[in-house]
């Protein structure tokens, strides 16, 4: 079973080495000693979001506190390309669902998106607490996961912000229940051009509405392809987790593929 993950501060994990004992306080160090109440002796990893994994053993845990000695400092680089979930906003939580399981599922960016036909609008207060929401759910998400990267939650495009992004793309897949060719065929089609795999690779996901005709022409023209996910209908909050499986499996992003 893997060690537990607890955050640090970015970069505070740059100048560490093994042997080296790193404090953690406040809310991590209080769930690390009085939720999971580990014991001295009990492995443990600390991330910083950015990269960084020091792998070591409880020293101490009490309060707020958790003391780590460390073992190893391992620095895991960016992937080579970003998998990007562009979600239209949604009614409920379907889409903050969305972008938690894209982070358990390897996301490398999540981006709010403002459909024409979203009806959930970001405006003001309203649009900044909800960022700060979704921004929450991926960060306790990539805890849950493990992961040493901490997924970007952009602020919300519309559909201008969304065009120029795609655009510059190396690959933008909407997900769209008219499309003839399956995800699976346009991943595979791509890999075996043997384009660079840098840059972003875009999968977007329209509102319970679906996405305007408007939208849909403008995304097409930018560059983008439509892919046809499954033979039914997914909720938009399996729509993009449900891609990203695929993709990391198709791309080489996942063991097992090269």
């Amino acid at each position: 079973m893997s060690s537990p993950v607890f955050f640090v501060d970015p970069g505070s994990l740059d100048a560490v080495a093994q042997g080296d004992v790193v404090t953690v306080r406040g809310t991590e160090g209080r769930h690390a000693a009085t939720v999971k109440r580990l014991a001295a002796g009990e492995p443990v990893d600390l991330v910083d979001g950015l990269g960084v994994r020091g792998r070591g053993r409880v020293a101490r845990a009490g309060g707020d506190l958790l003391a780590v000695v460390l073992e190893s400092v391992e620095r895991e680089p960016r992937p080579p390309f970003r998998l990007v979930l562009v979600q239209a906003l949604a009614k409920g939580d379907r889409d903050e669902l969305a972008a938690e399981a894209a982070t358990e599922l390897g996301a490398d960016a999540v981006i709010p998106w403002q459909a024409e036909r979203s009806i959930v609008r970001w405006k003001g207060e309203r649009g900044a607490k909800s960022l700060a929401k979704w921004r929450a759910v991926v960060a306790a998400a990539a805890k849950q996961s493990r992961r040493a990267w901490v997924p970007d939650v952009e602020e919300a495009h519309d559909g201008a912000a969304l065009t120029a992004r795609i655009a510059a793309a190396s690959l933008a897949v909407v997900l769209h229940e008219d499309a003839a060719d399956s995800l699976s065929s346009v991943l595979e089609r791509f890999r075996a051009g043997e384009p660079p795999l840098d840059g972003e690779v875009l999968f977007l996901v329209g509102p319970e509405g679906g996405i305007s005709p408007a939208e849909l022409d403008r995304f097409v023209s930018a560059g983008a392809k439509l892919s046809l996910l499954a033979p039914h209908v997914l909720r938009s909050s399996t729509a993009g987790p449900a891609a990203l499986a695929i993709a990391g499996d198709r791309l080489g992003r996942w063991p097992g593929r090269t």
